[in-house]
């Protein structure tokens, strides 16, 4: 027997491994509110400043790779639906040791993209409190989400739900506002506003190119979550059926929301006017000129942040899980509590976090890019491993060696390889910003540590 198929059985005295409690639409909002976050309410504004309205492009470029992504890890949960499933697909169709750095870099990824959200709901509250520390804000959002993350998981994703649900129809309501402003010249910003401001404000590539290619680092970094839903496929309610419609479902409503939503943005306000720090989403809904508007939306990118954070929580706790069920991990992660909940997982991830906190109160100007860099790097790591894992997963089927399933990705093997080529490009171009460049540091040091951890594990008495 795998490894894969050994994720499911429990290590403690109950007669069941995680509760198959999420419907398909926890499923759906989980993933989108762990995508729609810090990356489009927060990172856009300094990616805008970047590149202007070819801004656009780069989301579209890798729009399209995400669909691919979603696609082949869409087929691998069709062909076996397990939590942890990144880890589990590389494990079985790469290599154990696959398996075992793309678990802990997962993990890693979400603790750090953590990070980057509390640091956004720091940055959110000096909207209204500009004298309070960075990092308190962030402390108190940890402590909290940390508690809903110990409840039983369908209480859990009902509140993510209406989390979640709360981020989508308010960038609904921004595409639709400002559709009637832009078409009806409401208000004052109707005088300028116009879908022209896309090309007139010093062309829709104002710094070219290279200006596009800068801002990938933060358009990838804001699609990412989007593979949550991989790591419920553990606790999906009849998941060979909800997991391929769920994903569909969730490709098409991001790509809409991100580009819609910045394309309105762009059109209501001339790129150049929009501040580096602020949310554009907070100004625009400032111009528009209902009373309070601007103190409801900035409620609203404090609720998109922690929900966001609250995602990142969930899945380190079961990718912790999964990894202590390969006994690749400490055995007391694989351990469920009365509520059938990971929690030791969730207490280590918690604590981990903490750094963030920390991080805020000693360097509070640097720590967003810093984190959101980082945390790119798990990100890239987790989908070239997908679209691996992909390709041979195909490659046994169309020898008999593994059972084929109807959802499938297209444009098998040219396009696995030519989505890695591009990650790749995205992972070079970190290297081009000193800000971004930490990254680059950062992960060979977490890899090294992470083979020299695998070495150990595989020596006679030390498993």
């Amino acid at each position: 027997m795998s490894a894969v198929e050994n994720t499911q059985a429990p290590t403690h005295g109950s007669e069941g491994g995680l509760a198959r409690s999420l419907r398909a639409r926890h499923i759906q909002l989980i993933a989108i509110g762990g995508t729609i976050g810090v990356g489009l309410f927060l990172g856009s504004a300094r990616a805008i400043q970047s590149a202007g309205p070819g801004l656009l492009l780069a989301y579209g470029v890798g729009g399209a790779v995400i669909f691919f992504i979603m696609r082949a890890l869409g087929e691998l949960l069709t062909y076996r639906p397990v939590a942890g499933s990144f880890a589990s697909y590389a494990d079985e169709f790469i290599s154990p040791f696959a398996g075992f750095l793309t678990g802990w870099s997962y993990w890693f990824m979400w603790v750090v993209t953590g990070m980057a959200e509390l640091t956004a709901i720091g940055i959110y509250f000096h909207f209204w409190f500009p004298d309070i520390p960075q990092w308190v804000p962030a402390l108190i959002a940890l402590v909290m989400l940390y508690g809903s993350n110990l409840l039983v998981v369908r209480v859990f994703g009902e509140l993510e739900f209406w989390f979640a649900l709360v981020k989508v129809l308010t960038i609904v309501a921004l595409i639709l506002g400002g559709l009637a402003v832009i078409v009806f010249d409401i208000g004052e910003l109707g005088r300028t506003a116009s879908f022209s401001n896309l090309w007139t404000q010093g062309g829709f590539l104002p710094f070219g190119i290279l200006g596009v290619l800068l801002t990938l680092q933060m358009v990838m970094f804001a699609y990412a979550g989007v593979e949550l839903i991989g790591v419920t496929a553990g606790e999906a309610e009849n998941p060979t059926v909800m997991l391929p419609r769920a994903t569909n479902s969730v490709i098409y409503r991001i790509l809409i929301f991100y580009i819609g939503a910045l394309v309105i943005v762009m059109a209501l306000v001339p790129w150049h006017q929009l501040s580096p720090t602020l949310s554009p989403f907070v100004l625009v809904f400032d111009k528009f000129g209902v009373p309070g508007a601007s103190h409801v939306m900035n409620l609203v990118v404090i609720t998109a942040a922690a929900s966001s954070c609250n995602s990142g929580l969930y899945s380190t706790g079961r990718m912790l899980y999964t990894l202590a069920l390969r006994r690749q991990a400490p055995r007391a992660f694989g351990v469920l509590n009365i509520r059938l909940v990971p929690a030791t997982g969730i207490h280590v991830s918690a604590a981990v976090m903490l750094i963030g906190v920390a991080l805020n109160y000693v360097v509070p100007e640097e720590v967003f890019i810093w984190v959101t860099s980082i945390a790119l790097i798990g990100t890239l790591w987790t989908w070239v491993i997908i679209m691996l894992a992909h390709r041979n997963y195909r490659a046994r089927v169309q020898q008999g060696h593994a059972a084929g399933v109807s959802y499938r990705m297209p444009g098998w093997p040219i396009v696995n390889w030519l989505v890695i080529a591009f990650l790749l490009v995205v992972t070079a171009m970190l290297g081009l910003a000193p800000g971004t460049r930490v990254a680059l540091y950062v992960a060979p040091i977490w890899f090294a540590l992470l083979g020299f951890s695998y070495l150990r594990l595989k020596k006679p008495g030390t498993a």
